[in-house]
């Protein structure tokens, strides 16, 4: 499992097995956002089966799925909130783990300036540029 770190609270990967998630707890991960929508490829694991390791390794566990080319002002809310109320290093995953990086850059946005954002998402491997625009208003 490849993490990328945004913050000293929130790193994103790609997906996760269940192997993984023992990983996590062994880097010290104390909760699991999972942004994938089931079936969405297959030979995907369910969110139930990544949901139920997390819970055997005594990680916090959410599902927030969210269609990456779709993501609302709402789901933008709700990852912000379950990241400022979650305590402790969260690992978030989708598919490759741009998705969270684009629910956290969203969710930063006003806060910090669109060219840190875009320069942190750099760093961890992810061009965001076209999220430009939306990270201004």
């Amino acid at each position: 499992m490849i993490t990328k770190q945004l913050t000293a609270k929130l790193h994103v990967a790609g997906q996760i097995t269940a192997d993984d998630v023992k990983q996590a707890a062994a880097q010290g991960f104390t909760a699991i956002i999972n942004n994938r929508p089931d079936g969405e490829e297959p030979g995907q694991p369910p969110a139930a089966e990544i949901a139920a390791a997390a819970k055997a390794a005594g990680l916090a566990y959410v599902h927030q799925p969210v269609v990456g080319s779709n993501i609302s002002d709402a789901d933008v809310g709700t990852f912000a909130r379950l990241v400022a109320e979650t305590p402790g290093k969260i690992l978030a995953h989708c598919r490759t783990g741009t998705r969270c990086t684009m629910l956290w850059m969203l969710s930063r946005a006003g806060t910090q300036p669109a060219d840190e954002l875009l320069a942190t998402a750099r760093a961890a491997g992810y061009d965001l540029e076209a999220l430009r625009s939306r990270l201004a208003r």
